[in-house]
């Protein structure tokens, strides 16, 4: 039987992250935000989405990135009240007082779709303290698109 020699068997590399061969680099660590640690934004947009059966209410920043929402059914309202202007007004307060701990000061107001808490919603921000800079009707409007369905035969 041979007995193997320290110089000849392989080092026992504990610690050394990667694949053979390369040479012991590691990959670069990614950094992690803070636990508790807030970004401030000052200016962000609003998209509102109202349709007839609930509304909701989305704050991004200038970037898309999701600051706060909140929804009519979100809060509680259940039935044909999320529909209502009053549950769009509670849910626009809920996600503009969440906004204003980012430090949102001004905002642009997009919004969507045919319900009846349009109006209600974007008051309800200017209620929280939000500054509303402009508001733009984002709601798709096809220009003579899908076909309609076939006519019904009673």
């Amino acid at each position: 039987m041979a007995k193997i020699t320290d110089a000849t068997a392989e080092p026992d590399k504990k610690g050394e992250g990667g694949k053979k061969g390369e040479g012991g680099k590691k990959a670069p660590r990614k950094a992690f935000k803070k636990r508790g640690e807030k970004r401030v934004v000052h200016h962000g947009y609003v998209h509102i989405h109202a349709s007839f059966n609930n509304t909701h209410i989305t704050i991004t920043d200038t970037e898309g990135n999701v600051i706060a929402w909140s929804s009519a059914g979100g809060i509680g309202f259940k039935g044909s009240r999320k529909g209502t202007p009053f549950a769009a007004t509670q849910a626009a307060m809920n996600a503009g007082n969440a906004a204003k701990t980012y430090g949102l000061r001004s905002v642009e107001v997009r919004v969507k779709g045919p319900g009846s808490g349009r109006e209600s919603a974007i008051r309800a921000l200017q209620t929280v303290g939000i500054e509303v800079k402009s508001i733009r009707d984002v709601t798709p409007i096809p220009h003579n698109g899908c076909r309609p369905t076939k006519r019904r035969r009673v």
